[in-house]
């Protein structure tokens, strides 16, 4: 069963309406033209009664009453009655005597109380109906003139039935406008359906009509326009919510996005992660992170969320690890909670701090020296030989400062700038032959032999300045601390498809206390506090070689020899 339509319901509803109202109409005419013909027939019949009065006030009367009578339509009868209700004169009936008392018949009783008056009734002495219309006189008579109520006087009182046929094709005419405003309306509610129905699937929307040129039909075009603008803004936040999702789940950092409220809306798996490695218990809700007590300052600040702080960061050390706790409050009062290790990130800003303190403090040896000398040269009468003493002292810290300046620069050279360096195949055993060269005079003085065993046509690929620096330092740290009469000896002790290996050995003192060797490598590491001062180093020279090494690409260890001495051992890139 198909149901009605709403542009059906519309007309039925208006038709009911104008059913209602033109038959209302319909009935009011006629009970008034039905009213106003009575009306003009009593006021017949009372002229009538006006003549009778007028006749009674003459003498002669009744004996004029036949003339009278002549006057009126043949079937008007004309009866008289008394105060007392006692009927004296009747037209149609010879024996009043035998007639009821009138006195409490309707008109009778209507004229005693208002002068005139109207009624429709059967007459009790023949038993016909008529119009009565009675007149009080003054002396308490009462003149009732009645008109048979036939089928004559039914048609002269019926209404006039044009106003009826007129209502009826207004009422047609009002109908039809009224069906092709119906249709017209229903057709924009059935488009507004059916654009409902496309909306919840989501499908397109498509008109077999297009809308009504009218306002009704402008609001149905403006709302699906405006759901097809909402329909592709949402296809765009959903695609840019996406972006933000795989953004979030590839940042490095734990991410987790709450509600006012505080329930879960999305978080990563580095969240989780980093939220397992704080937490006591291992668990896979965020929701954890509101009871654990390493939490606790972030909770608080969260409870405290009407303060009117949008921001809070704190740090949270646990397992060995520093993770920083990062909580943003959005307008709409939800939240996102932000946990990133920042373990690495602590050790460099510790690591600063200590390299600051210590440039400082091999800076200020040598400019104490510096300041010394200067000063005791421009305050003192000196003889020219100690004068100069004091010159050449200055001039040699002035040496250690510039070669720590210049092994300073390299290492931030080497860490921040690795792509200025230039890579290209170095002869090993010819730097070798340069470099023994350079330090001829320190070799000599130390006795200290220096050797290879390697092919003489053995290339590395790489920067030869970083290379060179490898080998001087090493060299530079020999002749410093492996004492005097020993030998040095640079070989190849393997190579694979990468690398060659390369073996630097001394036959010196080595290192007393094999927990020295992991921290050589480290900038300014002593092994006591004056043993770099002493013998002029910077300091910075193995820091330099295990950077230099690493920027090839290899790894280097140190350790101490079986015979005595030190053996490095470290790999270059092969010449590819």
């Amino acid at each position: 069963m198909s149901r009605t339509s709403y542009g059906q319901r519309l007309f039925l509803t208006f038709l009911a309406i104008f059913a209602l109202f033109t038959t209302g109409v319909s009935l009011f005419e006629q009970a008034r033209e039905r009213e106003y013909k009575t009306r003009a027939l009593e006021e017949r019949l009372d002229a009538y009664a006006i003549m009778v009065r007028a006749a009674m006030s003459r003498g002669d009367f009744p004996r004029t009453l036949d003339s009278l009578l002549t006057l009126f339509p043949p079937e008007i009868r004309l009866t008289l009655i008394d105060s007392t209700g006692r009927v004296w004169l009747d037209n149609t009936v010879r024996e009043t005597n035998t007639f009821e008392n009138h006195a409490t018949r309707p008109e009778i009783a209507g004229a005693k109380a208002r002068g005139k008056a109207s009624d429709v009734r059967v007459s009790a002495s023949n038993h016909r109906a008529y119009l009565y219309h009675a007149r009080l006189v003054d002396d308490g008579t009462c003149i009732r003139v009645a008109l048979p109520y036939d089928i004559h006087v039914r048609h002269f009182l019926q209404a006039d039935n044009l106003f009826l046929y007129y209502i009826v094709i207004l009422f047609g005419v009002i109908m039809t406008l009224t069906s092709y405003v119906s249709r017209r309306f229903g057709r924009s509610i059935r488009q507004l359906r059916d654009f409902t129905n496309a909306a919840d699937r989501e499908g397109d929307i498509l008109f077999s009509d297009p809308p009504p040129r009218d306002e009704l039909g402008e609001i149905v075009t403006k709302i699906v326009e405006n759901y097809r603008r909402l329909g592709e803004s949402k296809r765009e936040i959903a695609l840019e919510r996406e972006k933000l999702l795989q953004h979030v789940r590839g940042l490095e950092e734990g991410v987790c996005f709450f509600s006012r409220d505080g329930s879960v809306e999305f978080h990563n798996g580095l969240f989780i992660q980093f939220l397992n490695t704080i937490a006591d218990e291992a668990n896979g809700d965020p929701a954890l992170l509101f009871t654990d007590k390493a939490f606790a300052r972030v909770s608080a600040f969260l409870d405290a969320r009407g303060g009117g702080d949008a921001y809070f960061e704190t740090r949270v050390n646990k397992q060995g690890k520093c993770f920083a706790v990062r909580v943003n409050v959005f307008d709409d009062k939800s939240f996102e909670i932000i946990i990133n290790d920042v373990t690495n990130q602590e050790k460099t800003r510790l690591l600063k701090q200590e390299m600051t303190g210590n440039i400082t403090h091999e800076l200020r040896t040598p400019v104490t020296a510096i300041r010394g000398c200067l000063e005791t040269v421009l305050s003192r009468e000196l003889d020219p030989g100690k004068e100069r003493h004091f010159i050449r002292s200055a001039y040699n810290q002035v040496l250690a400062l510039s070669e720590l300046i210049q092994d300073m620069s390299l290492i931030t050279k080497m860490e921040d700038a690795p792509q200025s360096f230039q890579l290209e195949p170095v002869n090993v055993p010819a730097l070798l032959t340069d470099l023994r060269r350079d330090l001829e005079l320190a070799l000599r003085e130390k006795n200290i032999r220096m050797g290879w065993n390697m092919p003489g046509d053995l290339h590395v690929k790489g920067n030869r300045n970083l290379i060179y620096s490898i080998f001087r330092n090493l060299t530079d740290n020999a002749i410093r601390y492996a004492g005097n009469d020993v030998s040095v000896q640079v070989s190849v002790y393997r190579e694979d498809k990468l690398f060659y290996h390369f073996s630097y050995a001394d036959t010196g003192v080595g290192i007393p206390g094999e927990h020295h060797l992991n921290r050589l490598f480290e900038r300014f590491y002593r092994i006591n506090e004056g043993r770099t001062r002493d013998t002029g180093g910077s300091g910075l020279g193995l820091s330099i070689v295990k950077n230099a090494v690493a920027f090839h690409k290899g790894t280097i260890i140190v350790k101490n020899r079986a015979g005595g001495g030190l053996e490095f051992l470290f790999g270059l890139p092969k010449e590819s």
